[in-house]
């Protein structure tokens, strides 16, 4: 899970424990991933010159992730880089990227690049708002994604695309990059701090004190029927969902759902977002009206607060965003 992230809210324990899946925490922000042998992590330690590293954190994770871009080129994937820290194909994502400044002042950067993905086992480890796990849902998540295997003609072995990402750093940033074993003792201080921190509960079950919150809207629209999942955390929109019977472009509303990710829930903010949003597919949108959609995320919205004063008396004390800001 992220760094600031709840672990019994992000990931189904259970499903991890019965199926001895091994879970932690990482420094970086951001959201929860899956890293097995389909996602390969990419990671790049770099000393650290300023102050500002989370002030310009967006422009750095740009930066860093130009070899990744470079080298998913080279197989003829168009990358770009999105939204607050995302990779994406043509509006669906390929990877997640993170950045931590330690206290010494070093800099970490990390990408998990989806290679491949098995959508129902991921839907199984992390928490949702779904209600159950049907074929739909996995065909809605799987649309909003896509892995390296799924955009080539094919398949890659990893080591095939761990030589790709290598020289698409060479050329992104004109660089010779030595190949190296860690040292006897960098593997003694590195397994010191995985017992001293990494594999410490406290560490990995430590709670921001902000007990996520879910809400549902369906209503009749003249697009057809809107149904919308949110789930949030206390005044900032985690995540939605939207799905119905309307037709419209898979582009458009995977755009629309990652641009209300760690976004705020106040009605101003949203108005102007969906505004932005729509006319970047107006075409698109044409058939599902932006008030329409407003108001079922404000009634989502609206029932996700009420589940949380149930919960908590105080359900916005001291929730902390991905990007270490307090909120």
């Amino acid at each position: 899970v992220g760094r600031f992230q709840t672990i019994e809210n992000e990931l189904n324990l259970d499903y991890c424990a019965k199926n001895k899946i091994p879970v932690n925490r990482r420094p970086t922000g951001g959201g929860a991933i899956i890293m097995g042998e389909n996602q390969l992590g990419v990671a790049l330690a770099i000393p650290g010159k300023s102050d500002e590293t989370y002030a310009n954190a967006r422009e750095r994770m740009a930066q860093f992730s130009q070899g990744i871009i470079s080298g998913m080129a080279t197989l003829g994937i168009d990358v770009e880089f999105r939204r607050k820290n995302d990779l994406e194909v043509k509006g669906k994502k390929i990877a997640g990227l993170g950045l931590h400044k330690t206290n010494t002042g070093g800099l970490l950067f990390h990408a998990s690049l989806l290679v491949d993905l098995d959508v129902p086992y991921m839907l199984n480890v992390l928490q949702t708002p779904f209600e159950k796990i049907s074929d739909k849902e996995i065909d809605t998540v799987a649309e909003r994604t896509t892995t390296v295997q799924r955009e080539v003609e094919s398949p890659l072995a990893m080591d095939e695309i761990r030589h790709i990402i290598l020289n698409g750093y060479k050329n992104a940033f004109h660089s010779n990059i030595l190949l190296n074993d860690y040292s006897d003792e960098e593997i003694v201080e590195i397994h010191q701090l995985e017992k001293d921190k990494y594999m410490d509960s406290d560490w990995i079950f430590q709670s921001t004190e902000v007990p996520d919150s879910t809400g549902k809207s369906v209503i009749k629209t003249d697009g057809g029927l809107l149904d919308i999942r949110i789930v949030l955390a206390g005044k900032m929109i985690k995540s939605a969902y939207i799905g119905g019977d309307f037709f419209t472009s898979e582009h458009a509303i995977a755009d629309l759902e990652q641009s209300l990710r760690w976004h705020s829930s106040r009605d101003k903010s949203l108005t102007e977002t969906l505004i932005q949003v729509y006319e970047r597919w107006s075409s698109d949108l044409a058939n599902l009206p932006m008030e329409s959609v407003r108001k079922a995320i404000t009634s989502a919205i609206q029932k996700a607060e009420i589940m949380a004063r149930k919960t908590s008396s105080d359900p916005y004390g001291c929730f902390v965003s991905p990007g270490g800001a307090h909120a």
